[in-house]
């Protein structure tokens, strides 16, 4: 179960700049399964409202059961921010010890659970670098380990080989 997108608690949620009481609309945008970047809406508008510069917010721990949910309709064919954004999320989370508010603490732990199962389901597809870290990432974020997280989703094959080089040569 999520909070119900027409639920009044929305209004009481915070985001990156204020109240979010506009999120329900971003988050039904995402029924269609966009497979854009994260510069493309509704994925830049819930990305600056909700993950901004390293910070999450109240209305984060409602929004991410949300993008997981329709991620499970189709991981094999979800473009790669399904998996980033609660990555990211729970790794800037666990970064400033940002608390879960109660209400929402089961539905938000429980998306995350879900998503290594979601990312064995999309192996079935092409990946490229880019989902790649992606994936690694939310796997990551969902075991705890939100600073590996966080190094992971920047870990594409070409930062790769300049991390290895740079690691052995230390």
């Amino acid at each position: 179960m999520c909070l119900a997108l027409d639920s009044p608690r929305w209004g009481e949620l915070e985001h990156a700049y204020g109240q979010a009481s506009d999120i329900p609309d971003l988050l039904r945008q995402l029924e269609t399964l966009p497979s854009g970047g994260n510069n493309d809406e509704p994925w830049f508008s819930l990305w600056s409202a909700l993950a901004h510069q390293g910070d999450v917010y109240s209305a984060t721990f409602a929004a991410v059961p949300h993008v997981v949910r329709v991620l499970a309709t189709s991981p094999r064919t979800a473009g790669f921010a399904y998996f980033q954004f609660p990555a990211v999320a729970e790794a800037w989370r666990q970064q400033k010890n940002v608390a879960i508010p109660e209400d929402l603490r089961a539905h938000y732990l429980a998306a995350l659970a879900a998503l290594p199962s979601l990312v064995a389901l999309a192996a079935e597809r092409e990946w490229d670098g880019e989902f790649l870290a992606c994936a690694l990432s939310a796997i990551a974020a969902a075991k705890g380990f939100g600073n590996v997280a966080e190094a992971v989703v920047e870990m594409t094959p070409d930062v790769a080989d300049e991390f290895t080089e740079w690691f052995f040569s230390r």
